[in-house]
């Protein structure tokens, strides 16, 4: 397939647009076979509303909340789509502005309220989004949509209907979890968050949700913190995105982007602050990597492993091999925070401004590391790595720290392997070769990848003005091979008389199975889960 790498149309603008939500499901033209085993529904979420009264939001990351449905049932196939009824949303709707601070948005005070009101508005303190716009998953037997705060939101997967907002620190000494938990077979679920303790200790918590009790009631009121990983700097923890769990240990990636707590603390006090202001980086302290065993539960204080400056939002897997963790990560190149790139004005450029800009920032590169867990002081100055199938390295210096320098799996010039997915249910923590992505090419989704972590071969989709979103794997029933199944992904193309489309390709091959066609536009989609 020969790879296009421009889009002189720039008809990717339209995935940053906003929508209306639907009434009722709409049903799907569907070209191809559908494999007959394939029942469930595939739930995602993203922005849809980059826009109230005459207020637009700035970043990728604070369009309103909207969750996306194909529904896939005897070969039939419906598309619905619900704004979450957040507290961001209602009030923005009832006010007709932005009334609740997002990522890369400030709310200003009512112009309508007097001094005195403001001013207790203020003292009340910060008001934290509850915008659930980045991914979906199951806790227990229910949906919850989430982002990176303390709040949750339950959703009904069928209705689409808004259930409850769940504050998670009444549960758990954290003040926000990531978007991308790990989930075992019977349902546990981890997490990792920052937290800011007493005297403003700063520490991270990983997180467990066990599986529903017998008495059915809540699993989150169970919740509990299971291991502390110390902050490298005491005001300002790094921004953390995603951990790495093999069977038996969790991997954190200590990144340079780093949250100024104080900034952060006194920007509520500032007029037109954002989370996005919060943020600075290290150009020093290159990057950490830290572990912790599940069971039982501690920190391998003794383990210091570094290597350079990355930024590092996704994980992709890691296991364990032979007294070694392998760990694989979509990382970009440097300090800079790639956030910076991702405000709504820079992706709606024409794509020759597209391209100037994706060029200035940091360059994207999928890699392995490989940190040895026996280490042994007279190995000063030798590479631990014995691993025979990988030339990443691992250096014992004299200070007892371990250098890391990683293996590269794909590289190309502002062309990322992103928003990974694997055979979850068989590979999460194992050895395994398969590596599902989303390409972005200058940030633009187009093209869906897949990558053999093991040989460096990879397969491509791509089609003309198509614009993908992150491909989800599902397992044939019975399947003996790591990669029989099938991916499914949103696609949009904006100039086609059915725009939106679910898209059904052999996971083998990356070949086109089937795809269902509605008549509506699809904004972007961060993350989501296929519910069988």
């Amino acid at each position: 397939m020969s790879i296009t790498s421009v889009h002189p149309a720039a008809s990717y603008k339209k995935i940053f647009e906003s929508v209306e939500e639907l009434n009722e499901p709409i049903p799907a033209v569907i070209t191809g076979v559908i494999p007959s085993w394939l029942g469930g529904s595939l739930l995602r979420m993203g922005p849809g509303l980059f826009e109230v009264g005459d207020e637009h939001f700035q970043h990728l990351f604070d369009g309103q909340a909207l969750i996306h449905k194909f529904d896939l049932k005897n070969g039939r196939v419906t598309y619905y789509r619900k704004f979450i009824r957040t507290d961001a949303y209602v009030r923005a709707m009832t006010e007709n502005r932005v009334v609740i601070t997002e990522f890369g948005t400030a709310a200003y005070p009512d112009p309508c309220k007097n001094i005195f009101s403001r001013f207790f508005t203020y003292f009340r303190g910060i008001e934290v989004t509850d915008n659930c716009l980045v991914n979906v998953y199951p806790i227990g037997e229910d949906f919850y949509a989430v982002t990176e705060t303390n709040y949750i939101t339950k959703v009904d997967p069928d209705s689409l209907e808004t259930l409850k907002k769940v504050d998670l620190c009444k549960y758990l000494s954290v003040n926000g979890v990531t978007a991308h938990p790990h989930i075992e077979p019977d349902g546990t679920v981890y997490n990792i968050g920052n937290c800011f303790g007493k005297n403003m200790s700063l520490a991270y918590n990983i997180v467990k949700i066990p599986p529903v009790p017998k008495d059915k009631s809540d699993p989150i009121e169970k919740s509990q913190v299971l291991v502390q990983l110390p902050s490298s700097e005491r005001l300002k923890p790094s921004y953390v995105h995603s951990f790495g769990m093999t069977d038996n240990y969790f991997v954190f990636v200590e990144q340079p982007v780093k949250i100024n707590l104080l900034k952060f603390l006194s920007a509520w006090s500032f007029r037109g602050a954002t989370y996005m202001d919060c943020f600075e980086s290290n150009a020093s302290m290159g990057t950490w990597f830290h572990l912790a065993s599940k069971e039982p539960a501690g920190y391998l204080s003794s383990h210091k492993f570094r290597t350079s400056a990355f930024n590092l939002f996704h994980h992709i897997n890691a296991y364990e091999d032979e007294g070694f963790i392998v760990v694989d990560l979509c990382t970009w190149k440097g300090h800079e925070f790639v956030y910076n790139y991702l405000y709504l004005a820079n992706l709606k450029e024409e794509w020759e401004e597209v391209k100037k800009a994706a060029a200035r920032a940091p360059q994207p590169e999928v890699r392995r590391y490989v940190l040895p867990l026996d280490i042994h002081r007279e190995d000063q100055g030798k590479n631990l790595v014995s691993l025979s199938y990988t030339t990443a390295t691992a250096v014992l210096h004299s200070d007892g720290t371990i250098w890391l320098e990683p293996e590269v799996l794909f590289s190309g010039p502002r062309q990322a392997f992103e928003f990974p997915q694997i055979n979850y249910s068989k590979c999460c923590g194992k050895k395994y070769s398969f590596a599902y992505g989303l390409g972005l090419n200058h940030f633009i989704p187009d093209r869906i990848v897949k990558l053999n972590v093991q040989t460096k071969e990879t397969w491509v989709w791509q089609e003309e003005d198509s614009y993908p979103s992150e491909p989800l794997f599902v397992p044939s029933p019975g399947a003996t091979e790591e990669d029989d199944g099938v991916l499914l992904s949103i696609v949009v193309k904006p100039g086609a008389q059915r725009p939106g489309s679910l898209l059904v390709l052999d996971a083998r091959n990356l070949t086109e199975l089937a795809r269902a066609e509605v008549n509506t536009i699809i904004p972007i989609t961060l993350h989501g889960t296929y519910k069988p």
